[in-house]
């Protein structure tokens, strides 16, 4: 498979990781849209929010898990986003289920 998240993973191509086990890795965005800007990935592949959901729902929770955890201990009372963008009309440019999470700044709506 010639997926970069999953080359990334597998240790295939540096990147600055914040947290890894087994099912999940956070990494910087090479292009932050906020001063904290993080990816949640799982490790196995899945292409987008539907086949995730579709194949492993624990995982969806897992995810959505570690990204508050993150944003509480980032962000605290501020406050934070998590945001999933599936399909190229979503703006989904890697076909690797990713979570941004994005704090440190006053976030406007809508986004796009």
């Amino acid at each position: 498979m010639d997926c970069i998240l999953c080359k990334i993973a597998a240790g295939e191509i540096k990147s600055e990781i914040i947290y890894q086990d087994q099912d999940i890795f956070v990494i910087k965005d090479i292009n932050p849209q906020a001063p904290t800007h993080l990816l949640i990935l799982p490790v196995e592949h899945y292409a987008n929010l539907g086949e995730v959901a579709d194949k492993a729902p624990e995982l969806l929770t897992a995810l959505f898990a570690k990204g508050a955890d993150l944003g509480r201990q980032i962000a605290g009372e501020r406050g934070f986003r998590v945001v999933i963008n599936t399909g190229p009309d979503g703006g989904q440019t890697v076909d690797h289920l990713h979570l941004h999470l994005l704090a440190g700044r006053e976030l406007q709506w809508p986004p796009g």
